[in-house]
């Protein structure tokens, strides 16, 4: 699709899209100081829900009509809510940075572009390799400089992957199988699924305490709406709009402006060698990004 022929919010979909996705990083870990993980993902998924009822009965858009196409939408929600999250805000409570996550969370182009061809049906080119290898080095280069900072554990490594697979998992199955439906239907359906999951989680094996500051809600606010509904409304929106492993690619942005969350809500430091690193990524998203070229 050609860039003029584009609609507005598409254009502008990226940026507002990585902004809104880096900033939930280190705000997340902000609420994190007043509830525990599950007890907060409940809140936030419960959260979202309520707020999309109104809207759902305001504009009457259509619901799937096959179990099928409700099975997909479940499956996406439990991928990207339940799984991603939940890892990632784990992750979060044995110490890992807002930072250091995000950086993980790049790696996401990595694997898609491998699965994509067969699971997305999608051909990758030799240069858009070179882009995501360059996308790679960069992350790489983030991780060492921050190690003489604050090494990552081994079980904080290990949740921040298994973050990573379930939204890797997530964006493919999504533009596998993916149905296009209106974004309250979309995420309606897939944080309650999420909350399905979560919630029992949190009833089993937390205490549910929340410690109630106007800190605590100012992030369930940012996490439940602009990090819920805006920012996964515009990621599946163009997941659907163009290949999969360019917008993901979008997630080599992340990092730098998470780092910049990191330190002025949480003082999280981000050595210079690790500013460049997070260049020799950016360059590798403009080579995926360039339709043209690729």
């Amino acid at each position: 699709m050609n860039t003029s022929q584009k609609p507005l919010w598409l254009i502008l979909a990226p940026v507002v899209f990585t902004i809104l996705w880096a900033g939930g990083y280190g705000i997340a870990k902000v609420g994190l100081q007043y509830a525990e993980p599950m007890t907060l993902l409940s809140l936030r998924f419960s959260t979202v829900v309520i707020l999309l009822i109104p809207f759902y009965f305001f504009f009457k858009p259509a619901l799937p009509k096959r179990s099928a196409d409700w099975l997909h939408l479940v499956v996406v929600g439990v991928l990207m809510q339940a799984v991603y999250f939940g890892f990632c805000w784990w992750a979060f409570k044995t110490g890992v940075s807002a930072g250091v996550l995000a950086i993980f969370m790049s790696l996401q182009p990595i694997l898609v572009a491998i699965l994509a061809p067969k699971l997305a049906k999608e051909k990758v080119s030799w240069l858009r390799w070179l882009g995501l290898l360059l996308g790679l080095a960069g992350v790489l280069i983030v991780i060492i400089a921050r190690s003489n900072i604050e090494p990552p554990t081994l079980i904080g490594v290990s949740l921040s992957v298994l973050g990573l697979l379930g939204i890797t998992s997530g964006v493919l199955y999504e533009k596998r199988f993916g149905g296009g439906y209106h974004p309250i239907v979309t995420n309606m359906v897939q944080y309650a699924a999420g909350f399905a999951v979560v919630a029992p989680i949190a009833l089993t094996f937390e205490t549910m305490e929340v410690t109630w500051t106007p800190e605590f809600f100012a992030a369930l606010a940012y996490l439940a709406i602009g990090n819920s509904i805006l920012a996964i409304s515009l990621l599946l929106a163009m997941i659907r709009a163009g290949e999969v492993s360019r917008v993901s690619s979008l997630m080599f942005l992340v990092p730098p402006l998470a780092a910049v969350f990191g330190w002025v809500l949480l003082g999280e430091e981000m050595p210079i060698l690790a500013w460049g690193g997070m260049a020799v990524a950016a360059i590798g998203v403009i080579i995926v990004s360039n339709k043209q070229r690729t």
